[in-house]
């Protein structure tokens, strides 16, 4: 037996269906969103979409009944080709078969599910979260909700203080000397005593004429009054929010091809939709990078071309002093993400390394370097895996798990890095080498 609720809901409104079909399915859910991200364009990430989830996420709950104990009757159609034991061979195709059905093997069935844009942006930003959020002071802060503010005689029935209301019923019944329903109780059965008993009849009178008093004056003062009632109050509240800054920092030099530049914006287009819907009080900084630095707006940085030598330091001496200017340590979460294809001049590998040790790590919550190198320049099982300048120059820090590094050379390695660097409760994984 299966129990499927198929009440049509008013105006085509099925939000609450969905929902429920979502907690349910939300492993296969989500799974199936992490799959079809590397496939879909940056772009179409703040779309509504299509995903594929197994059918065995969408079976409905089902009652059966015990296949022990217990009587049952059994009826069988009757035959004329077959008797009990025979064997029965399983026919080809017919109506059970799935078209895209194949002898090579057996295949799971497929649901097709459209995810909105608010839903499919939820399930994918839903575990990832800026690592070491710290509460600095605080400069500014924003109502986010409402706090508790007493109790008035007034509002909505789902505020309603039901202790409170029944504690204030409670004064009023004793400061008015409402009857108790136990004295009532044993005066009827004193009255019905002294009936039984044949009592005089002017104490009977008297006691009657009393039940009557009282219970006239229980009439009177209801067990609970409209002057009772109280109601939780709510009052919007300032929330202090925790102040953070990105810093984004990428390498436009003539050494970065434009597979490898796409690649190094896929991450940071990422990062930019992860930090604005994840976070209210976030700034990003972009900064480029050749061998001069600049801080850009985010058209410049996503869109306009670059090229020259390269100069790694200059981006990291451009962000000192930003943060000198803006950013005060003590204020503000410091984030930064590098993105860079490795190369940098030689001369420049040692103050790089001197303005991260002495100045960048010291005051950043998280530092994250991502290196973009081209397809073909993946390594072959058998050799030795080829390590770039700036790679070399930061990975001493990296042991010291002060800095998180990760190399992409396609892009549909660029949501599992992304994932790894910023996953809830990761940080110590992705710093480790």
């Amino acid at each position: 037996m299966s129990i499927i609720d198929r009440r049509l809901n008013p105006g085509g409104k099925s939000l609450s269906n969905r929902q429920r079909f979502l907690r349910r399915a939300k492993a296969h859910v989500q799974r199936a969103v992490r799959d079809g991200s590397g496939e879909r364009s940056i772009s179409d990430l703040e779309k509504s979409g299509e995903i594929i989830i197994p059918a065995e996420g969408v079976r409905e709950p089902r009652f059966r009944r015990s296949a022990t104990g217990g009587l049952r009757d059994y009826v069988l159609p009757g035959n004329k080709r077959f008797v009990e034991g025979d064997a029965l061979e399983r026919e080809v195709g017919g109506s059970g078969s799935s078209p895209s059905a194949s002898s090579g093997g057996e295949e799971e069935d497929e649901v097709r599910f459209i995810l909105s844009r608010e839903e499919f942006l939820d399930l994918f930003l839903e575990d990832l979260e800026l690592p070491n959020l710290a509460k600095r002071r605080l400069a500014t802060s924003e109502v986010q909700g409402f706090r508790r503010a007493g109790y008035s005689a007034t509002g909505s029935p789902v505020n309603l203080a039901l202790l409170r209301t029944m504690r204030n019923a409670l004064s009023r019944r004793i400061a008015m000397r409402r009857p108790k329903s136990c004295d009532l109780v044993s005066l009827q059965q004193e009255i019905q005593h002294l009936e039984h008993q044949g009592g005089s009849d002017s104490r009977l009178a008297d006691l009657r004429e009393e039940l009557v008093h009282l219970q006239q004056r229980m009439r009177r003062i209801p067990y609970v009054d409209p002057v009772d009632l109280r109601y939780r109050r709510m009052e919007p509240a300032p929330r202090p929010i925790a102040q953070a800054v990105m810093f984004c920092l990428m390498d436009v030099s003539g050494s970065m091809s434009e597979h490898m530049k796409d690649l190094a914006k896929r991450f940071y287009m990422l990062l930019y939709i992860f930090l604005t819907r994840r976070y209210q009080r976030v700034d990003i900084v972009f900064i480029r990078h050749a061998h001069e630095a600049e801080e850009v707006d985010e058209y410049t940085f996503f869109h306009s071309p670059e090229s020259g030598g390269t100069v790694v330091s200059s981006a990291l001496r451009k962000m000192q002093r930003i943060v000198a200017e803006r950013y005060s340590p003590q204020d503000w979460n410091i984030y930064a993400a590098q993105a860079s294809d490795g190369d940098n001049s030689p001369d420049d590998n040692r103050a790089c390394a001197a303005l991260l040790t002495e100045s960048i790590l010291p005051m950043c919550q998280y530092f994250a370097y991502l290196e973009v190198g081209a397809e073909e320049n993946r390594t072959t099982t058998g050799f030795i895996k080829h390590r770039t300048t700036l790679w070399q120059t930061y990975e001493p820090l990296r042991d010291r798990g002060a800095i998180a590094m990760r190399k992409v050379t396609h892009r549909r390695e660029i949501y599992p890095v992304f994932r790894e660097l910023f996953r809830r409760g990761g940080v110590e994984e992705a710093a480790s080498p």
